[in-house]
This record gives structure tokens, sequence and C-alpha cells, in this order.
């Protein structure tokens, strides 16, 4: 009877141990694969999904991640990217030296332009039909030789028509007076809901200006100094754009009331050197590179309440997911 009773003393106490093993490494198990997953995915919070180019291994791949958290890669290498209603155009290297903004609709390549210069600002319109990219190009400036200036393009799906740079356009009024200047820049492009008029950036010397676009007559206005890689709000009340604080100093992201004039200051976005997406109507992604760091994409509230969250590391070019 006593052997019985220490047997089965000792099958229970084995039997505990082993419940408070399993359940220890269990614990581990979970603590670890939670860690992995923040790692993997920082910004799991985020509401809105994101699609943006990996920067991590040199791929530069187009990837997403969706409203949990999941960081997903695709096959598709970009440069700069941006998709808006099912059309995503990626600029990208074609041959070695070589650079071309390619065009899908869907997963299918509808079109491929040539680009005259290293990538550098890429938007399609909301509807899907419009699409613009901005490059660098050296060896042209109109400043200093072996300078670099920049090349605009914007491209109509509809009708087909290419403007291979807004400095075609016949018609500049800058500060209220026609004036077409020889050493005139334009680069980041965002288009209305009308698929005709665009917001982008104006240079000339040591000035920049906001300006307002028409594409079928060819004119360009500037609305405001100071303003560079414009984008326009869903509702196309508000404009974000970064400028400099001070001459030298270094850019910073603002938001532009249009009915009211009154410009907005996103905290936090010191050091920003990108188009600002508009996640939603409230929210707007960038990219940044921290101090010592790695091209970094944030999101902060329009409204320039609170701090900037930091969504994926080692990433740049946001755009809303499609």
């Amino acid at each position: 009877m006593l052997d019985w009773l220490g047997r089965h003393r000792i099958a229970v106490g084995i039997a505990s141990m082993v419940i408070v093993v399993a359940a220890a490494a269990l614990y581990v198990v979970s603590t670890v694969r939670s860690e992995r997953a923040s790692a993997a995915a920082p910004g799991a919070a985020v509401e809105t999904g994101l699609r943006f180019v990996d920067n991590g291994g040199g791929r530069n791949l187009v990837s997403e991640l969706d409203p949990a958290g999941a960081r997903t890669a695709s096959d598709l290498a970009c440069l700069r990217v941006y998709t808006a209603a099912g059309t995503t155009v990626c600029l990208r290297m074609s041959v070695p030296g070589a650079y071309e903004a390619a065009v899908f609709t869907g997963s299918e390549l509808v079109r491929t332009v040539p680009l005259p210069g290293t990538p550098s600002r890429a938007r399609v319109s909301a509807s899907g039909r419009i699409v613009s990219w901005t490059v660098f190009v050296t060896g042209d400036s109109y400043l200093a030789p072996g300078g670099f200036s920049t090349r605009t393009g914007v491209l109509d799906l509809a009708s087909g028509k290419l403007v291979e740079s807004l400095e075609e356009f016949p018609t500049v009024v800058i500060e209220g007076k026609p004036d077409k200047r020889v050493n005139e820049n334009f680069w980041g492009v965002t288009v209305a809901g009308d698929d005709n008029s665009f917001y982008a950036t104006l240079a000339s010397g040591e000035q920049t200006w906001l300006v307002e676009g028409d594409l079928s007559a060819q004119t360009l206005t500037t609305v405001r100094e100071d303003a560079e890689c414009p984008s326009l709000s869903p509702d196309e009340t508000r404009v974000a754009y970064k400028k400099r604080a001070g001459r030298l100093g270094g850019w910073r992201l603002f938001v532009l009331d249009l009915a009211s004039g009154v410009e907005t200051e996103v905290p936090g976005s010191d050091g920003v050197d990108d188009q600002a997406a508009w996640l939603d109507s409230e929210t707007l992604a960038y990219a940044k590179v921290p101090s010592g760091g790695v091209p970094t994409i944030y999101e902060s509230a329009a409204d320039g309440s609170g701090q900037p969250r930091e969504l994926v590391r080692a990433g740049s070019s946001p755009s809303p997911r499609a």
C-alpha cells in the first residue's frame, strides 16, 4: 500500500513538473515570437495600410505594411514608387546608368518612359489617370557648371499625352507677373481630383514657390513663396510641403490651409527631405534619415498635434496601400 502511494505521489509530481515546464516553454516561445514580430514590423498599430520601398538589404523591393502591422515584400524593385486607384508608377533602373518610369495597371506593365536623370519624386492622381515624376539631372544646371537641375514629367494615361518637362509650359506667372525665366526648375507634382489642376514647386535662383498649374492650358502661377514638394490633401483644402528653417537650416514639414492661408508646422519633422503622402484626411506619412541612421518612414497628425510615430525602419517613398 505504501509502495503504491509513493509511486502515485511520484507520478503526480512528475506530471506537475511537465505541466510547469510546458507552460514555461510556451511563454518563452510566445515572447520570442512577439519580439520577432515587433522587430519585423515596426509601427504595428498603424491604422492605414502603407506601400513603400524597403531599403533593407539593398534590393529596394516594393513592400506593404498592412493595418495589422505585417510587412510583405513583392518582387518589384523601385527607387521611388506610388500607387493610387490601381495605377502604380515605379521609377527604376532600366540598364546600368539609365532609368525609366514603369507604369502598371494592377500587375500589368502598360507604359515605360525613359528618364533623363536619377529618380527623386513619384506621384499618381487619386483617379489613377495622371502619373508624374521628378528626376535630378546632372551636368545641365543653370546655376553652376557640373551642378544639377530637375526635370519633371507628367503622363496622362487616358489620352496617352506625355509632358516630358514642365519647363515646356509657355506661361509662368510669378507673383502676379508673367515671368518665364531661363533658370526655372520644377519638382514634386500633386494633382487635384479633376485630373487637370495641380500643385508643384518652382525654383529660380535661391527662391522657391508653391505653384498652381493647369495641364490643359499649360500655365503655372505662384501661390506663395518658400514651399517645396507639395502634397494635396484628399479633400483638397490643404497642401502639405517642406520648407527650410532659415536660409541654411534643415527642412521641416508644414500644412497650408488654402482658404485661410494659415500655415501649421508639423512637430518633430526636422530633417524631412520627402514629398509627404496623405494616408487619410488627417494623417501624413513621410521619410527622413535620423542622425546617423537609415531612412525611416514616420506618420504625423496633419493638424500639428502630437509627435511623429515611426512606421517603417529602412523604408522610403510612402504611399497609401492600394
